[in-house]
């Protein structure tokens, strides 16, 4: 590990793609054969998707179907357990992830044939499953208001989760979801240390720009909550209830919370970002996500993996609880109204 510090990025390495077997090496420890390792600049790939509704398997993420209209995120949210589909893309979980994103460009059209279809069954679809669908490439490709528009027309249900206050510029077609009871919003707020923040999710909003992003929607009835995840022993996990007053007081109605897991190699990345930015607590904290997960930071057990197991994590649920029903007592989103999704018509957006 050299002493160079690459700020505005998370994680600071390429680790190996396990699918790719030639890969770049350094040679020089002093960089000299590597002289773009450390000014990654953002590159932007455009792709024509072939599908943009997922089936979500997994049983404990409290969604069925996803849609993603970027791969890769410019956040670059060290923790983030999207990381590892990038290597599916040929990158890498490091670096790449933050650094190389990828476009969905036909992902409005794609949605619009998917509604169509006479096999579709109504549900709720979750923008964004993977990354954040209101990362700053959105202020350009603006594929994230698109497929709001179209699923406005549709009268078709969503539920959104994002960092990024970029979702206020979308207020009118959110207004016009949340009167007819067809979508939730998760904002989430991981920490509320400015100081914290910056090193774990630097290209993110700051905490209280969320807070005012939860404000904002909740003044114009659209049912928001926060989303506290991941929350780490020894880094944030102590701010649980301070970030639920917080939000409660912005007018959030709902909020959750998720343990850190470290699959894949989002441990490598991970590992390296911890002992460069809190040496001193590195085994303290490494030690207590390990005891979240039956001794590893790997967990890929439906059911426990987002909330962990043994003491560490019995205490993380317990506060969480406790603040929740200190905070959130009688609050919670209002249902879905299914019944008044519209299969048919001519959508001239395109």
């Amino acid at each position: 590990m050299d002493d160079f510090y690459l700020n505005g990025r998370g994680a600071q390495i390429n680790p190996v793609n396990r699918f790719v077997r030639a890969r770049y090496v350094t040679d020089f420890p002093e960089g000299l054969d590597e002289p773009d390792r450390h000014k990654p600049a953002t590159q932007v790939f455009e792709e024509q998707a072939r599908t943009i509704v997922n089936h979500v398997a997994s049983p404990d993420l409290g969604m069925t179907y996803s849609l993603n209209p970027y791969q890769g995120c410019e956040h670059g949210c060290i923790y983030c357990y999207a990381r590892n589909t990038h290597e599916y893309y040929g990158f890498n979980a490091g670096l790449d992830f933050e650094s190389k994103i990828i476009v969905k460009r036909n992902a409005p059209r794609l949605l619009e044939k998917h509604l169509y279809s006479p096999s579709w069954r109504v549900a709720p679809i979750s923008l964004s499953g993977n990354t954040d669908c209101y990362q700053p490439l959105e202020r350009t490709y603006r594929l994230t208001r698109a497929v709001l528009i179209i699923l406005a027309y549709h009268r078709h249900p969503v539920s959104i989760i994002t960092k990024n206050s970029l979702i206020l510029r979308d207020l009118d077609v959110l207004q016009d979801l949340a009167a007819q009871r067809l979508v939730h919003v998760y904002i989430s707020v991981t920490t509320l240390d400015e100081e914290l923040r910056s090193k774990m999710e630097p290209r993110t909003a700051s905490a209280a720009k969320r807070l005012q992003t939860i404000r904002a929607l909740a003044e114009k009835n659209i049912p928001t909550g926060v989303m506290c995840a991941p929350m780490i022993p020894g880094l944030n996990h102590h701010e649980v209830p301070a970030i639920l007053k917080a939000a409660r007081e912005a007018g959030a109605v709902g909020a959750g919370m998720q343990v850190v897991r470290l699959n894949g190699s989002i441990g490598s990345v991970f590992e390296d970002w911890l002992r460069r930015n809190f040496p001193e607590r590195f085994h303290k904290v490494w030690n207590q996500i390990c005891a979240l997960h039956g001794g590893t930071v790997n967990d890929s057990q439906f059911g426990r993996r987002l909330r962990g197991t043994g003491a560490q994590a019995d205490s993380m649920e317990q506060l969480f609880r406790a603040a929740r029903r200190k905070y959130f007592e009688g609050c919670d989103f209002p249902p879905y109204d299914l019944t008044r999704f519209q299969r048919t018509g001519t959508l001239s957006l395109f």
